[in-house]
């Protein structure tokens, strides 16, 4: 495994992390403890130590397999990233609940749920600039800092252009940018990074699969179960990405290569993204994602220096 500086925070993260948004039953799978725990020892094996979850991947459940996990290893070999900002009702449903008070206590369900008295990035989770720019919200965060239940903090941004709530980041303490970034959807490349550049912020490439689209596994026309967020894409954009995938494989993925290796170095390869965080459903998968380390040079701007 390979390492880099997440931004100012300076935690020495893998480049390759696991991404639990499946754990919450929204990808096709209903998972059990047995299953989450091969998933991240699977990730511990390979050098892998960071997990991204939210407070909305099911009612807190992908945080509560989680917290099952880390009660029964090392938690300081952890770095856990986790949301704030919706409430989950059920398969696809949520509210918005952003308010300085609602967050307090979702951040102490966070903290339920994954058994921790911490947690390392505490992210604002793809909310409106109207709901992000609340002094009292980020007030309030600041003093759950330094009650030292909240390590640093974060954005995760609903845009991938949104480059108000990237500029922010030093107003609000804000010292890691997540977002959409893959081979189909480069829009971060713009302002985003730039501005991420300037502050030093560090950068968690979400979706780096295009929802698995880079995998190669689909083709045009792919029917998903109605338990798979998928399901719910609009069928002819996702036939048109589907289409642009194979002319990428045909045209830019070296023969006899993973398209989803190839992918995930694709993203890693930008001087900018410090990590990737693709979900996995599978310990087989996990491998998968973090082979495409060994397509990652060490000369990286925020490659780890020991």
């Amino acid at each position: 495994m390979k390492y880099r500086r997440l931004g100012k925070t300076e935690l020495k993260v893998s480049i390759v992390g696991v991404g639990t948004w499946q754990f919450g039953g929204e990808w096709g799978i209903e998972y059990t403890q047995d299953e989450a725990d091969a998933i991240l020892d699977q990730a511990a094996a390979l050098g892998i130590n960071l997990i991204d979850t939210a407070e909305c991947y099911g009612d807190h459940l992908s945080e509560s397999f989680i917290g099952s996990y880390l009660s029964r290893r090392k938690r300081e070999d952890w770095i856990v990233a986790t949301k704030f900002g919706h409430h989950f009702h059920e398969r696809f449903t949520r509210t918005d609940t952003f308010s300085a008070e609602e967050v307090v206590k979702q951040l102490d369900a966070s903290l339920k749920a994954l058994q921790t008295d911490y947690i390392d990035l505490y992210q604002f989770h793809s909310g409106p600039d109207s709901l992000f720019d609340n002094d009292a919200l980020w007030t309030t965060l600041d003093k759950q800092i330094q009650a030292g239940k909240i390590r640093h903090l974060g954005t995760s941004i609903a845009s991938n252009a949104n480059i108000h709530q990237t500029d922010s980041s030093d107003k609000v303490n804000a010292k890691v940018i997540q977002v959409v970034y893959n081979r189909l959807d480069r829009a971060p490349e713009e302002l985003v990074f730039p501005s991420c550049r300037q502050q030093d912020l560090g950068v968690l490439a979400r979706v780096p699969l295009a929802s698995g689209y880079l995998s190669g596994k689909y083709k045009p026309g792919a029917i998903f179960d109605k338990t798979d967020v998928r399901h719910r894409h609009d069928q002819e954009i996702t036939k048109l990405r589907l289409e642009e995938v194979q002319l990428i494989r045909r045209d830019e993925v070296p023969a006899g290569m993973d398209m989803a290796k190839w992918a995930l170095a694709w993203c890693l390869k930008h001087d900018a993204v410090t990590s990737v965080i693709p979900g996995c459903k599978n310990p087989e998968q996990v491998v998968a994602n973090a082979s495409a380390v060994e397509l990652i040079s060490d000369n990286h701007p925020q490659a780890w220096k020991a």
